[in-house]
Parts: C-alpha cells; sequence; structure tokens
C-alpha cells in the first residue's frame, strides 16, 4: 500500500520501489483498500530486497510492524523507520476490510505530513 500511495501523492518526485523480507502475493483487501481511494495496485507484486541490492538508494524508507531489528536491511544515504502494524499478520485476529483501510490511512496521513514534502 505504502508504494502505491507514495507513487500517487509523491507524483513523479520519487521513483519508488517496495521489497520485503518475506514476499507473497498482493494481499486483496489491500488492493481494495486502494481502489477505494482510486489508486489501482493490482499491479504490483512483492519483491524480495534481494531483487535491489544493487539499487543505490538516496532514502531508504522502512515500514515494518515491530522494531527496526525485525526490518529488512537496505542500504541508501538516508534511512528512515517507521513503524505500522500489518494488517495481514497472522497473529492479527481479524484480516477484515476495516483493518486495512486503518493501516492504509495511518500510513497515507505519515507520507503525506513526512515524505511528500521531502
Amino acid at each position: 500500500m505504502a508504494e502505491g500511495l507514495l507513487r500517487a501523492y509523491g507524483k513523479d518526485r520519487f521513483e519508488v520501489y517496495s521489497a520485503g523480507s518475506v514476499p507473497t502475493k498482493v494481499h486483496p483487501l489491500a488492493i481494495k483498500a486502494m481502489a477505494d481511494l482510486g489508486i489501482d495496485i493490482s499491479g504490483q507484486r512483492s519483491k524480495s530486497v534481494l531483487e535491489l541490492e544493487a539499487v543505490e538508494f538516496d532514502l531508504v524508507v522502512s515500514l515494518c510492524d515491530g522494531d527496526k531489528g525485525s526490518c529488512p536491511v537496505a542500504h541508501g544515504k538516508k534511512v528512515m523507520h517507521r513503524t505500522f502494524p500489518d494488517p495481514a499478520a497472522e497473529d492479527r485476529r481479524t484480516k477484515d476490510m476495516q483493518r486495512f483501510i486503518e493501516v492504509r490511512d495511518m500510513i497515507k496521513q505519515w507520507i503525506l505530513m513526512v515524505l511528500v514534502d521531502y
């Protein structure tokens, strides 16, 4: 969701990549939550950080459900960390649409406040 949000709200100011330590499929509820904002992420795919290890980043933003130690390692001139809950985590009681919307909105607000004017 963060990749789609930054692409939409950051316009052409950023070259956006998204990857994780354990790539899976893009969750259907994430696709639906983003579609509610008019943002289509259905063409995105989950990628491993290993696919991006040759890319030299100016800024790496890690968005993890937990502390920095549990996030995948990425190298950049500047690294920024922000914790958000994972709406699809196995330990969550519900994986309903409301949880995805809540997390989407948290990420959106943070992107608009911190990154868009970066």
